[in-house]
């Protein structure tokens, strides 16, 4: 059998293999399948197989290899998907390898993170503490060799997998750099490269932490436990969960038992294809308890909603920002042949309330589900699901996790938009660097400014001096954040960042309502327990 013919034999047989899978699933939705039922579904096959012979055979072109893992991978199997749900999904075996690597968070490479831009991959950051980091690989350079290979023509992927690799090979990188006139040269050895979901931590005032959780992966649950231990005695926590597409549900459940009380319902799953699944705290926060303010938004979806919910539901936490995405459907990953893999909706999720929070997605293409949805129902819906917390307050399913307190995302104008697609901030800080000294008390002042507008103009960016001061606050972070980022690593650039953003701020100011929330839940709940006890003949204690 030639190469070309074992290739399409192979894409055949996983697309039967995705079939398998999918089928074994709705079998047992739907119990035994009837003689009729299995001899449609033959025939449907067979039907798949005869036309993809006809193709393979007769089509104006040669089907090679790459044409034929296409017309499966991005064609017929996507395809299939798409009729059961948004969120079923197929991974190629470089979307699985990447899909794996983000569960586990970490991976064997020299720790940076890199952008194709036209025909150049730039440095975006390298990771504080990696080999890259050490090495003193700065944001903004561009990567033009790789163990001496020109990286003419690469793409973003391609330098990826070569800089990747077993842990303690060495890997020379050749970068460009503004203000130098040689090509820079590092020889870096390759390490554990964490990929930590908590990326910022800090007090953002005296007693009052602030964490970041940019995803749920195999580490978030203890990350979230040494990140809230690291503050000490906390008089009040922000989670920042802004644009977090969710991860693991097991991951979810961890971070919730540590902040909920033992016992308490974190979430439920209910399935027709496998038993129903109640999720507890199994630990419990053991008494310690402070204000939490969860900041949301349009981008928070599917685990970031389970936890919002679970301390809504409890009135654990004031949840605050924008009604978030709406997914409340939950995917099993089966591993198949060739280092595949299929995510397939098994389940869906509930709130401790039985809130369903997943959006309608019937009659709705691909592109208006994920780009172009408004958030849940207006929260007077008469379509929406409407349930109580356990002090009483009302809160609606069918769309999202809808906030406490709105808080709006400002809105880009043009020319702030213009800016961001230009990636000026990214590009002005390393000609800025490369002439100036910078300290760690950098500030943007009016002869960073100067410089910043000539180079907006040798760029041929056109602006005025009203669009300017319209957005100056905005202007002067973002001119910041990029250059304190390549003197003094990422998360210094994380923190200038959340310092300014108006949103953390805003979140912070709702810390004494999330204090009430708590007080008057525990009163709530206390009253009644002693209404249970004195009806059951049991003696209040005093």
């Amino acid at each position: 059998m030639t190469p070309r013919a074992r290739r399409a034999l192979f894409t055949v047989v996983l697309f039967f293999a995705v079939c398998a899978v999918v089928g074994s699933v709705l079998q047992r939705r739907v119990g035994a399948q009837s003689a009729t039922d299995e001899s449609q579904l033959r025939d449907s096959l067979k039907s798949f197989t005869d036309v993809y012979s006809l193709v393979e055979k007769n089509y104006a072109e040669p089907i090679d290899g790459d044409k034929a893992d296409t017309a499966i991978y991005d064609g017929a199997i996507p395809g299939m998907l798409r009729v059961l749900d948004p969120h079923s999904n197929f991974y190629d075996p470089k979307a699985y390898a990447r899909l794996r690597e983000d569960q586990r968070g970490h991976y064997y490479g020299v720790g940076m993170v890199i952008q194709q831009q036209g025909n150049k991959v730039y440095v975006i950051t390298p990771y504080e503490g990696t080999p890259s980091f050490r090495a003193g690989i700065h944001p903004g350079d561009i990567i033009s060799a790789v163990d001496g290979k020109t990286t003419d023509g690469w793409t973003s992927d391609q330098v990826a997998k070569a800089l990747k690799g077993p842990k303690g090979t060495h890997v020379q990188v050749t970068t460009t750099r503004v203000g130098q006139v040689a090509a820079l040269v590092f020889d870096l050895v390759r390490d554990e490269i964490p990929h930590p979901s908590v990326d910022l931590k800090y007090e953002i005032r005296p007693g009052i932490g602030y964490i970041h959780l940019t995803q749920f992966q195999e580490t978030t649950g203890d990350e979230m436990t040494e990140a809230i231990n690291s503050f000490g005695d906390l008089r009040g926590l922000v989670i920042d969960l802004r644009n977090n597409p969710g991860g693991l549900l097991s991951q979810a459940v961890d971070v919730c038992d540590h902040l909920l009380t033992k016992g308490q319902t974190i979430v439920s799953q209910r399935g027709r294809a496998y038993p129903d699944q109640n999720y507890t705290a199994t630990h419990g926060n053991n008494g310690k308890t402070f204000p939490i303010v969860v900041l949301v938004n349009r981008g928070t979806a599917s685990a970031a909603e389970i936890v919002s919910g679970a301390l809504q539901d409890h009135d654990r936490a004031l949840i605050v920002g924008e009604t978030t995405f709406g997914k409340g459907l939950v995917q099993t990953v089966y591993n198949l042949s060739e280092n595949t893999g299929l995510a397939l909706t098994t389940y869906h999720y509930y709130t401790p309330s039985g809130r369903l929070i997943q959006r309608n997605y019937t009659g709705v293409s691909l592109y208006d589900y994920y780009y172009n949805h408004a958030g849940a129902l207006p929260s007077n819906s008469t379509n929406q699901e409407v349930k109580l917390t356990d002090a009483g307050r009302t809160v609606y399913g069918g769309g999202g996790i809808t906030p406490d307190e709105k808080i709006d995302t400002p809105l880009a104008n043009h020319f702030q938009d213009e800016l961001m697609a230009r990636d000026v901030f990214f590009k002005f800080a390393p000609v800025y660097v490369s002439t100036h000294p910078v300290d760690k008390n950098f500030q943007v002042d009016d002869a960073v400014l100067a410089d910043f507008k000539k180079y907006l103009t040798s760029q041929t960016i056109e602006w005025t001096q009203a669009e300017m001061d319209s957005v100056m606050d905005w202007v002067k972070v973002r001119i910041k954040e990029k250059i304190v980022t390549i003197q003094f690593g990422q998360l210094q650039g994380l923190r200038t960042l959340a310092d300014w953003d108006p949103e953390i701020q805003k979140a912070v100011t709702y810390l004494p309502a999330a204090q009430a929330l708590e007080d008057n839940a525990h009163k709530v709940l206390t009253e009644k327990a002693m209404a249970r006890n004195s009806t059951q003949g049991i003696p209040a204690q005093p």
